[in-house]
């Protein structure tokens, strides 16, 4: 099975067998595509034919208990989550709260000012990827879960998934899984609780996910599960992104690389994503594709399509200055070629989040490159091409210094955070 880069494996694959090869592990066919043409074909023109998914074993069977939006199969058990998960993903609810994610954004500065000492100190990014940092118990725990997630995962590196036998037997694998949907279920269950218990008290509590799901919780018939593991979803999601130190040093350079914030094609997280399945035997272009066949996107081999980018390989954010188009309506562009990246998958399984999740890319970098220059350590410099993760890709950790852009960064920070605290917004 597939471990270590997997990507970079079917990659190497694919430059010998061409755009659209097939792979057998256990008793599972895989077709694994590499180009975005095909891609296009499969994937979107014949989106009622490549819709389904593959039920993991550990992914699934064991960590999901057959829940949650990304491992179902193309039927009502996915419609009803997603349908629900819409009510917070639709750009107009999204517009409501991204005041918020502003504000979280600012709060992330103030951390890293505070910790970067004026830029005496060494400090990992990664830690304040969000309003708390990373030694906050909440936090280390959401990041925990998350990480183990990515781990035990991959869509082509458990052996266990295309074996039924191995199924039966003990392994620390699906103890690994069975751990995990415990402490997914007690960890974000255990908050749905606590606010289910402040709503029969009567006490105010905010609009959000949690709060619509138990309003509708006995209308949509959803059990402690079905919500425990659907919140899960919306937590795991989260990414971190790394820092290219070859960022430009003058401002005009870096305020393009942040009003482009495609950071998505070269530091995609998710590589291969969630495979889809074929619902019925397709042939295309001559290849017969049989029912039940796994299809995945190598994303990797497709960001770096020398068809597409030139110089692929380099980290050019200004290749994107004439590009306007939020990701979503990229998505939707009939020329595949033009589309910026497809990290959020492709077709009626497309992630519902990606309206949320580009926004909070733009303002997490934006504010960053606004307020510091990043430098790398010459005693500690990083390694870009390793990563942790087997379905979700973070970097391995890393230190930098922070300098200020200029004197009164940290004043700015701190009178944007008085107006934040004074406001009724947040």
């Amino acid at each position: 099975m597939l471990t270590n880069y997997p990507e970079l494996t079917l990659d190497k694959s694919a430059r010998k067998y061409g755009s659209l090869y097939s792979v057998c592990p256990g008793n599972q066919l895989f077709a694994i595509v590499s180009d975005l043409g095909v891609a296009k074909d499969l994937m979107i023109t014949q989106g009622a034919m490549f819709s389904n998914r593959k039920e993991m074993f550990i992914k699934s069977q064991i960590v999901c208990a057959g829940r949650g939006i990304t491992a179902t199969p193309y039927n009502d058990r996915w419609r009803k989550p997603r349908r629900i998960a819409n009510t917070w993903l639709n750009q107009q609810i999204v517009d409501s709260y991204t005041l918020v994610l502003d504000f979280e954004a600012t709060d992330m500065l103030q951390g890293l000012f505070a910790e970067s000492k004026n830029s005496v100190a060494h400090i990992n990014p990664q830690t304040y990827a969000g309003r708390y940092n990373i030694h906050h118990p909440i936090v280390a725990e959401a990041l925990r879960l998350s990480r183990v997630f990515m781990n035990c995962t991959g869509p082509m590196s458990n052996i266990v998934d295309f074996v039924p036998l191995l199924q039966w037997l003990p392994s620390p694998l699906k103890s690994k899984g069975k751990a995990l949907h415990r402490d997914l279920v007690q960890t974000y269950g255990g908050m749905i609780n606590e606010i289910k218990k402040k709503m029969q008290a009567g006490e105010k509590v905010d609009e959000c996910l949690t709060k619509t799901m138990l309003d509708i919780q006995q209308t949509e018939e959803l059990d402690y599960l079905d919500t425990s593991i659907l919140a899960s979803a919306f937590m795991i999601g989260g990414v971190v992104y790394r820092t290219d130190p070859s960022t430009p040093r003058n401002t005009e350079a870096r305020t393009r690389r942040a009003r482009s914030g495609k950071v998505e094609r070269p530091h995609n997280p998710f590589w291969l994503g969630t495979p889809h399945t074929a619902m019925e035997d397709f042939v295309y272009d001559g290849k017969l594709i049989p029912k039940d066949t796994v299809v995945v996107l190598n994303t990797w081999t497709m960001h770096h399509s020398e068809k597409r980018w030139d110089n692929p390989l380099e980290f050019n954010p200004d290749r994107y200055v004439k590009d306007l188009l939020p990701t979503s309506a990229s998505a939707n562009l009939a020329d595949p070629y033009a589309r910026d990246h497809w990290m959020f998958g492709a077709g009626r399984r497309i992630c519902p989040g990606m309206i949320v999740t580009e926004p909070e890319i733009w303002l997490a970098i934006s504010r960053m490159l606004w307020a510091f220059e990043m430098v790398q350590i010459s005693e500690r410099p990083m390694n870009l091409k390793e990563y942790d993760g087997l379905s979700g890709r973070s970097p391995v950790p890393f230190e930098i210094t922070l300098k200020p852009n200029f004197d009164g960064v940290g004043e700015v920070i701190r009178k944007e955070m008085k107006i934040w605290k004074t406001s009724s917004m947040v």
